[in-house]
């Protein structure tokens, strides 16, 4: 097959993956929080299992009002949306999901590419807030700016741990030299890239940016239609991307057991799915957080424990050279 087939192809099953997974991360939320919390549609619209939820979601935001505010600056306000979604389709596309070269697009610096483009996605819900000329969006916005701030930082650290460890800043190059002993070594590091992930994609328990309680819902709040649920499959990519990754820096991507890697990239996507699960889990079973115990996790716990993880790293390494 010729290069440029092969790529068109490549791009083409990576776009598919884009469009597909996140709708299956959100058809999963909508059916783990239904048995969790005992909600009866979820698991009961269009008979066997809910099956349908999905589809009566999505046709329920189709037939909502696109609205925009008088007062809002109607092209940045519309542009959001994109913002925040495009950014996780660029970063699926470095991400190896098998081996052989199977991902989208590698490049040599994939962890610097895949995290400086996630950031880039909190953009949008800034850029929403601002916009929609409402002080409890604009609130949310802030909140999001300093959450961004607290945490960018250990995100970093934790990976860079990794990239140490291996030698190199490739995806593909982290996997080729991947061992099962990086696995509880590099586990502080892991639950540190985790947790601040998590806090980036405004998740619960850190959805402070979002609080319906407090601020009605955040940079969200004046969105309808499809505008809002462009924001909603924005937060399942991200969901898909930051297992993804995790999958690939800390528990081996498309390597198995030691005698059964066989699977090749179906262990990549059983390992994504077992983290998105603990991700919807935590959204039923903790409560948000304080703006003040927010920063306090970020700066007196994640950030040392990263930075602890580099140094376990650099002595490892140098033992072990």
């Amino acid at each position: 097959m010729n290069e440029p087939l092969d790529l068109a192809l490549r791009l083409l099953a990576v776009f598919g993956a884009f469009l597909l997974l996140p709708l299956l991360v959100g058809q999963a939320e909508h059916k783990v929080m239904a048995h969790m919390q005992g909600r009866l549609g979820p698991m009961q619209a269009g008979g066997f299992h809910g099956w349908a939820q999905l589809v009566a979601d999505g046709v329920k935001f189709s037939q909502k009002e696109d609205i925009v505010p008088a007062g809002a600056d109607r092209r940045i306000f519309q542009l959001a949306p994109a913002v925040a979604l495009l950014p996780y389709l660029l970063v699926l596309l470095v991400i190896p999901l098998g081996p052989g070269g199977a991902v989208g697009q590698a490049i040599d610096a994939g962890v610097f590419f895949a995290l400086a483009v996630m950031g880039v996605g909190v953009l949008g819900s800034l850029l929403a807030g601002w916009s929609s000329a409402n002080k409890f969006s604009l609130l949310g916005a802030l909140r999001t700016a300093a959450q961004l701030l607290a945490y960018e930082l250990p995100l970093l650290l934790s990976a860079g741990s990794v990239a140490m460890a291996a030698g190199t800043v490739s995806l593909v190059g982290i996997l080729d030299g991947f061992q099962w002993w990086w696995v509880p070594w590099q586990l502080v590091g892991g639950v540190v890239f985790f947790t601040a992930g998590l806090a980036e994609l405004q998740r619960p328990p850190f959805d402070m940016p979002v609080a319906d309680s407090e601020i009605i819902f955040g940079a969200y709040t004046e969105y309808t239609g499809l505008r809002f649920a462009l924001f909603l499959l924005a937060e399942y990519a991200g969901i898909v991307v930051l297992c993804g990754l995790t999958t690939v820096l800390f528990l081996g991507g498309w390597h198995g057991p030691p005698g059964l890697s066989g699977l090749g990239w179906l262990w990549t996507l059983l390992k994504s799915a077992v983290l998105a699960f603990g991700v919807i889990w935590l959204r039923v079973s903790y409560p948000r957080l304080r703006e003040d115990q927010l920063q306090r996790l970020a700066w007196t716990a994640l950030v040392p424990l990263a930075l602890l993880q580099i140094a376990l790293t650099g002595v490892v390494k140098v033992v072990v050279s």
